[in-house]
């Protein structure tokens, strides 16, 4: 049997722990796993025999970290002979029915526009490794320990594209279920379901009692088969040794109870061996298997929110959107991306849950646009976009760089537009807006538009795509030119849910069209069409007639518990004044600054220095405003895209203040070190705090990633360096962490050590001597400020 007739249906057990395995035989700290593929075969092919004869039914490749970047020269021999390892303990165990999984990690970049690696570059590294491993004999394509789902998106998209092998997925989460770009699991399911992995979950970061929760979550809302690869607890330092706390009697108990929790997949990573495998397996291998179940869910996403359709009524803000506004058609034009994204924002502020993006003019490349305004517009807000053109390769640009599962606006009943759209959402994933309009047009019964719906469904399951994932435009025409068309409206809305089971979306403000007092009718008709099933609006959520609907609907009709966010909105609003809404255009420095708008920002900083001391700006404006971020940051409500956009656009004004002070003496709050250890190459988390650190007012030594121990030391002891930040992510360097602390301790006991990274832990960080552990970047600004306040 293939391992996709297997999946779901029977248990399937992965193997554990390579890096720490092999740690245990020698491998030393810095050195590249990876390159024992070359080095040391035979403790390569001993690794895998231990896990197969453990009962391991999916052995990974030794290339965790292999790519381009990281191997520039010798990557086709060193995945070539990882998977021929794998091919040789399988026959050498006899175990002809296990599968071999093509192991690939993150690259330890962060992609544009938050870092520096362009997408379609991480999709080229990505489909190198998988074209080799696939042509060389892998069974299946095991993307892993993914903390960001943009990267895993990447990957997903270059084992698609490269090979026919089944993918798997799994990502990295933290104890509050959140990755460190911000995902969450509904937002990361949405994702890969939408991209069409066979198999998605957990890995890495926690033990299985940690993960139990995230398991729990991964249950409600995936349709796919899920795994479950813990590390074996959390990890310590023993005399010089990464030791992680739980043995294979208690993982194994552990890993049964998340069996039951109805997972389908399970192994181990970090700090698990053989005995763990072998113990679980045992404890696992009789337990009854929950079957795969379709949560039927209709779900669009961004990189950090997810809004399921149908619950209760979802807004989609139409100002994003050239028609019949002449400042948008001028923006467009003069790519004026900031007033584009300040629109964005302040429907985001309005109560807007996802914004439509239509950015078509004639006369420019509409495509390109899409590309630009779709990546910027997720780099400032969380809110989930809706791709809108006509244009079949604008929408692809944008649904390819898009961080997440987009709405797609859209397809109609004609076979034409169905054969150009269902291919895309069939690849990307999407939840695509079907018109009830066909090759004859638009019908002028609610009968002709429900029929038209079923053509819509039943040509999108052809294409693999359920109906779950479209939702039906039952199209508001003006009653100025026909007055039953709103009839007609509704009554397509009502049949659409009662009939069909599906969800809707109307454009309603279509309907008030040529009339005086347009937000009149547009109100009234918004009430209509939600009694009668709307699922989605698009409408203007800056309109307070419109949001007074809604709410009020909402209110009404027990969809607002306790009437909270009514309340919220109009509780101490006075009765006879409409609420105003603010035009992004107009933000102050520190909005600015809040929102990431970088030359919004910069102007609003040179108009306050005709009037304003800079040294004053800095600490009055540009400071608040970096610790509003900040605190937002550590309570949840402002993610990392946003954090690193609003230290940009500090960054910005910065630079202005810099230039009014041309000639005036320089000051720095103090002069840090920041380096990732020796034998790590992943420097995501070390860059994120030096653009932290900067925005403070520190000076920032970065000396890199792969850092020996020695030039820390000498830098320090060189520049009389108080502070030392100290980066890794895989758990086989930070032997090189506590080497490089235990050398700082002895030549320069002064300076204070701070670290940071995905394997560490705040016990682990205390075993290995340092200062202080830094969950997060902010941790590091904080601890920073207290250490030169000293």
């Amino acid at each position: 049997m293939s391992i996709k007739e297997k999946l779901g249906r029977e248990w399937l057990f992965f193997d554990g722990g390579t890096g720490t395995i092999l740690q245990e035989h020698g491998l030393a700290a810095g050195e590249l796993p990876e390159t024992w593929n070359l080095t040391h075969p035979e403790e390569i092919v001993a690794l895998h025999c231990g896990y197969l004869e453990a009962g391991s039914d999916i052995i990974n490749t030794n290339t965790f970290g292999a790519n381009a970047l990281k191997y520039p020269d010798n990557l086709r021999e060193i995945v070539e002979a990882a998977v021929m390892h794998a091919k040789k303990a399988r026959a050498l165990s006899g175990r002809s029915d296990a599968f071999i999984a093509l192991d690939i990690g993150p690259t330890g970049r962060l992609l544009q526009p938050m870092g520096d690696l362009p997408f379609e570059r991480a999709v080229e590294l990505f489909g190198e490794v998988v074209r080799i491993g696939a042509a060389a004999g892998a069974d299946l394509v095991l993307i892993e320990t993914m903390s960001d789902s943009y990267e895993a998106k990447a990957a997903v998209l270059a084992a698609k594209e490269n090979c026919d092998l089944p993918v798997f997925a799994t990502m990295i989460f933290d104890e509050k279920g959140k990755m460190l770009t911000g995902g969450t699991v509904d937002s990361v399911v949405a994702m890969l379901e939408g991209l069409r992995v066979d198999a998605l979950g957990v890995n890495c970061g926690l033990g299985p009692e940690q993960m139990k929760p995230i398991v729990q979550r991964l249950v409600q809302v995936s349709s796919l088969p899920i795994i479950v690869n813990p590390n074996a607890g959390l990890p310590r330092s023993e005399n010089g040794k990464t030791v992680f706390d739980i043995d294979a009697d208690t993982f194994a108990q552990l890993m049964a109870e998340i069996a039951d929790m109805g997972v389908h997949v399970l192994g181990g990573c970090c700090g698990t061996t053989p005995d763990h495998i072998r113990s679980m397996i045992e404890n696992c291998k009789n337990k009854p298997m929950m079957p795969v179940v379709q949560k039927h869910r209709s779900v669009v996403s961004s990189f950090s929110q997810a809004v399921e359709i149908g619950k209760k009524p979802v807004i989609i803000g139409e100002r994003i959107n050239p028609t019949g506004k002449s400042k948008f058609k001028a923006a467009l034009r003069d790519n004026n991306i900031e007033y584009i994204l300040a629109e964005g924002l302040t429907q985001e502020d309005s109560g807007a849950h996802i914004l439509d993006v239509n950015v078509g003019l004639p006369e420019i490349d509409e495509p390109k646009m899409m590309e630009s305004v779709v990546s910027r517009l997720q780099s400032v807000l969380a809110l989930p976009l809706q791709i809108d053109t006509s244009n079949t390769e604008a929408m692809e640009r944008g649904m390819r760089l898009y961080n997440g599962k987009p709405m797609i606006n859209s397809v109609s009943g004609k076979m034409e537009s169905m054969r150009a759209v269902f291919p895309l959402v069939q690849k990307y994933g999407g939840v695509v807006v079907g018109l009830a309009l066909d090759e004859n047009g638009i019908p002028d019964t609610a009968e002709g538009r429900v029929q038209i719906a079923r053509k819509i469904y039943e040509t999108a399951a052809a294409y693999g795509i359920s109906r779950d994932d479209i939702v039906i435009d039952g199209l508001a025409m003006t009653i100025s030119s026909d007055s039953r068309s709103a009839l007609v409206t509704l009554e397509t809305l009502r049949r659409i849910r009662d009939e069909l089971g599906g969800h809707t979306i109307l454009g309603v403000s279509n309907i008030s069209f040529g009339l005086p007092q347009r937000e009149i009718i547009n109100a009234n008709f918004f009430t209509m069409a939600l009694q009668n099933g709307l699922s989605c609006a698009i409408i203007n959520p800056n309109a307070e007639a419109m949001m007074r609907s809604y709410r009020a609907f909402l209110a009404l009709t027990n969809q607002d518990a306790q009437c909270s966010e009514y309340i919220a909105a109009y509780g101490n609003q006075p009765a006879a004044m409409p609420q105003s809404i603010s035009s992004g255009v107009d933000m102050t420095l520190g909005e600015s600054i809040e929102r990431g708008l970088s030359e919004r920002a910069a102007q609003a900083t040179r108009e306050a220095l005709g009037q304003t001391e800079p040294l004053e700006i800095v600490n009055t404006e540009l400071i608040p405003a970096l610790d509003r971020v900040g605190k937002g940051f550590e309570k949840g409500t402002i993610f990392l895209p946003q954090l690193l956009m609003s230290a940009e656009a500090a960054k910005a004004a910065f630079e202005v203040v810099k230039d009014a002070m041309r000639g005036a003496p320089q000051q720095t709050r103090g002069k840090i070190i920041l380096a990732t250890v020796k034998g790590d190459i992943h420097d995501i988390g070390k860059n994120i705090v030096k653009v932290l650190l900067e925005n403070y007012g520190y000076q920032v030594i970065d000396l890199g990633k792969d850092v020996d121990p020695a030039l820390i030391v000498h830098t320090a002891k060189q520049e009389n360096i108080q502070l030392v930040g100290l980066s890794a992510l895989m758990t086989t360097t930070v032997v090189s962490m506590e080497q490089t602390i235990r050398l700082l301790r002895a030549e320069k006991p002064d300076t204070k050590i701070v670290v940071g990274g995905a394997v560490m832990t705040q016990e682990y960080a205390d075993s290995i001597g340092a200062d202080c552990y830094a969950r997060d970047a902010m941790a590091t600004v904080h601890f920073a400020d207290r250490v030169f306040k000293a």
